[in-house]
């Protein structure tokens, strides 16, 4: 959710609030005025509401009372934990739909060029798609009111097409720059948001899963990925957590448990108010004889921790890459009759061995998520010996092995961010969004010569960055006005040309062209192939 942080119309209420009666009475007795305080009727019930009546009647300028309550309430869960927070109504649509899996709407993934929602592609199977509407087409109006050359934004984008399931929307297109345009009615439906990003082979026995976070469906669609892999012959599978923030536990717990034999502990859940509540596997699962290396990084956290810590303890694979976010803490919501929820934390959850992985947050909510800055500055995610552990207590796998509690899950196998190729050139070609851009702009304009490849496969095996489409991307890069240094783009050029091919793949064949390309180059990748538990017991 994105946090909001009180302006300055709003701060002078919230710090009222916050300091209460102690605050207030502090200012009044400064004055050398006989001021008439006011009588309340003060009980722990009922405290906080008649506060906040004083101040929506008498303070000095006019009171949004909803936004004081909203943000009194938010800052309040906030001093307890990193992980407590309020969620107004209309934020909690938009914070659930990635963990529920769906939303509705008329199913495209769109971009906006030169101030026009461009099509990069229908979802497979959506209302969209039903009706004709392809890549490559611009959206121009909706509902008969004119959208391109307006300024429109994503956020108004998605307002104006996301919908009820049911209603109808017409979207006016233009396809191949032709000056007609195409109309289109479309009945709104349930859009799948896929947590499971990609599953192919990386070479004959080799399976890779990436999974960006654990929404409802994310068992669903893992099952279904590795299902595909292991009638492809996969015996190994390369599950990629890198970046996923965690969601939902029992979608976490569910992955687990396809890779433990009946009855190993997957994780505990323990709280001052709720008992310990062990979750073990149900059966053997269907990946128990599937060799396994787990991706890690220092954005990996909760649900991703859950499943790392679980196959590490139990010796059941190879964790690789960084030490994790380190996020322990488990929360419940609440939902009010307003529409808004409350996630508060009621519980630490526990790997197999008894360690809690949750970071300490004593310092406050700035310094809490500043930590992962500080691995850098410390040289952590450069030396595996900068690693520094609030908690060195030493824990042991079922097999005898020392692993660490607190500050996240450290890997079997260490491996530092990847600085080779480093410049200044590529780090303004990335923050300037040229590679998404021109990935885009290349692929939309010439889609007809690149049909020529037949799937993924054949795209990665042999589309070339050298010769024109390099060429074409030099240009783009002045055209945007950044400047190429010879002796820099040298040095980066092998990323360049995967960034290049990968995102001009991604735009014609999905992710099924990305990662492979991407991977060429990616060492925790390569390592975690060629990894197995025996290599560290």
């Amino acid at each position: 959710m994105k946090k909001r942080f009180f302006n300055s119309a709003s701060w002078p209420l919230v710090v009222a609030v916050v300091f209460a009666l102690g605050y207030f009475f502090g200012v009044m007795f400064q004055g050398k005025q006989q001021i008439s305080l006011p009588q309340f009727q003060v009980s722990n019930q009922s405290k906080l509401n008649q506060i906040i009546d004083y101040i929506d009647n008498e303070y000095v300028d006019s009171t949004d009372r909803e936004q004081l309550v909203d943000e009194t309430i938010e800052n309040l869960l906030q001093k307890l934990d990193p992980h407590s927070y309020y969620i107004t109504a209309a934020d909690l649509q938009a914070m659930n739909e990635p963990l529920e899996g769906s939303f509705e709407g008329i199913g495209v993934q769109f971009s906006i060029q030169k101030d026009t929602v461009v099509v990069i592609t229908p979802i497979s199977g959506g209302p969209s798609e039903k009706v004709g509407v392809v890549a490559g087409d611009r959206i121009i109006k909706v509902d008969g009111e004119l959208i391109a050359g307006t300024g429109i934004k994503n956020a108004d984008v998605m307002r104006i097409l996301k919908g009820e399931g049911g209603t109808k929307v017409v979207i006016d297109v233009q396809r191949n720059l032709t000056p007609e345009l195409m109309p289109f009615t479309i009945t709104r439906g349930k859009i799948p948001i896929y947590s499971v990003d990609v599953g192919y082979m990386i070479n004959d026995t080799t399976g890779y899963v990436k999974v960006s976070r654990f929404s409802r469906e994310t068992f669903k669609e893992f099952r279904k990925t590795y299902t595909t892999l292991l009638n492809e012959g996969m015996t190994k599978m390369v599950l990629d957590l890198r970046g996923n923030g965690g969601g939902f536990m029992d979608a976490a717990i569910d992955m687990v448990d396809q890779f433990l034999e009946e009855d190993q502990l997957i994780v505990y859940t323990e709280g001052r108010a709720r008992s310990r509540k062990n979750y073990t596997a149900t059966s053997s699962g269907e990946l128990v004889g599937i060799e396994l290396s787990v991706l890690l990084d220092e954005s990996s956290a909760s649900a991703s921790e859950i499943v790392a810590g679980a196959i590490q303890d139990n010796d059941r694979g190879i964790v690789l890459g960084r030490r994790s976010f380190g996020k322990g803490l488990v929360q419940e919501q609440s939902s009010w009759p307003d529409g808004s929820a409350t996630r508060l934390t009621i519980a630490r959850y526990y790997t197999p061995s008894g360690r809690c992985i949750q970071k300490p947050y004593d310092n406050g909510l700035k310094a809490y998520h500043a930590e992962v800055y500080d691995r850098y500055e410390n040289g952590e995610l450069e030396t595996k010996d900068s690693t520094k552990i609030a908690d060195s207590t030493i824990f042991n796998t079922v097999g005898g092995r020392e692993v660490f509690g607190g500050g996240g899950i450290s890997p079997d196998v260490f491996i530092p961010i990847d600085t080779n190729g480093a410049s200044i050139l590529l780090s303004r070609i990335f923050y300037s969004g040229a590679f998404y851009q021109f990935g885009f702009s290349y692929a939309d304009n010439n889609r007809a010569e690149l049909s020529r490849f037949e799937n993924a496969d054949s795209f990665v095996e042999s589309f070339e960055f050298e010769g024109e489409v390099e060429d074409a991307f030099k240009a783009f890069l002045i055209d945007k006005k950044i400047e190429i240094n010879n002796e820099q783009y040298e040095i980066s050029r092998a990323i360049i040309s995967v960034r290049v091919r990968a995102g001009i793949g991604r735009n014609i064949f999905s992710d099924l062209a990305f990662f492979p390309i991407l991977h060429e180059l990616d060492s925790t990748v390569k390592t975690a192939v060629k990894a197995n538990l025996n290599s560290i017991n």
